[in-house]
């Protein structure tokens, strides 16, 4: 996996109403892991959160940062984030992968996921990746039409696979 450097020029930006657009610090985790939680029971799967505090800030901000993420916040209080990572692709290359895109339930439908996901957009323009990937629930119809106003491509037949930590240790 690629590193990530946490250096992204024009941040932060600022909207009217108190709302900034921003890349994440490491003091920010707590609260973006709240977002990871409140995402997870959304997706029907608050069970299988499993990541520390610790290794989620490592990831992001530790010797070795796989990741990065850039934040909305209103009047100081992060409402939702972006987080992505690279990763390779042996058919295309270099491609940012949008790992999560959050608003927390409250402040949907107010235009914030459209300037996160740009924002993700603008991120792989900036650094000439070849292109922009993630993953969306067949059933999540809301998300579905937001990514199809970008004209994105939606694949069928892919199936997931993973092997979790428990698993790899009983192998």
């Amino acid at each position: 996996m690629n590193n990530i450097t946490n250096n992204t020029n024009k941040l932060p930006l600022q909207w009217a109403g108190g709302l900034t657009l921003r890349l994440a610090k490491k003091e920010d985790c707590p609260r973006l892991m709240e977002l990871v939680n409140e995402l997870a029971v959304f997706e029907k799967a608050g069970h299988e959160v499993t990541v520390s505090l610790k290794e989620f800030e490592d990831a992001g901000f530790g010797n070795n940062p796989v990741w990065k993420a850039f934040v909305a916040e209103e009047d100081g209080f992060i409402i939702g984030f972006a987080l992505c990572y690279v990763r390779y692709s042996t058919w295309k290359g270099c491609r940012l992968y949008l790992e999560d895109l959050l608003v927390t339930e409250d402040y949907r439908g107010k235009g914030i996921g459209k300037l996160l996901f740009e924002r993700a957009l603008k991120e792989v323009n900036e650094q000439g990746y070849s292109g922009m990937v993630w993953q969306v629930l067949d059933w999540n119809e809301p998300a579905i039409k937001f990514y199809n106003k970008y004209g994105s491509a939606i694949e069928a037949g892919w199936l997931n696979a993973s092997l979790s930590k428990e698993q790899l240790l009983n192998y």
